[in-house]
């Protein structure tokens, strides 16, 4: 049966083998958040969307209003 200490170990390596930024971060004791709540490529998404809504209601084309909404 694994002590303790082993399954630290193995949650740490997990940890670094998924996110190793954020476990570099943590253990260099400089505050980052993890990759689940780094929304950067979706406020990027956003705006494509958006952009392309306003677009399609400017122009007044129904499949690139459909694109933009989705």
């Amino acid at each position: 049966m694994p002590t303790y200490d082993e399954r630290l170990r193995d949650l740490e390596e997990q940890l670094r083998h998924d996110d190793p930024g954020f476990a570099e971060a943590m253990s260099g004791g400089t505050p980052r958040s993890p990759r689940e709540y780094r929304r950067s490529t979706a406020w990027l998404w956003l705006a494509v969307g958006l952009a392309a809504l306003g677009t399609g209601i400017a122009v007044g084309h129904g499949l690139l209003i459909a694109a933009g909404l989705v």
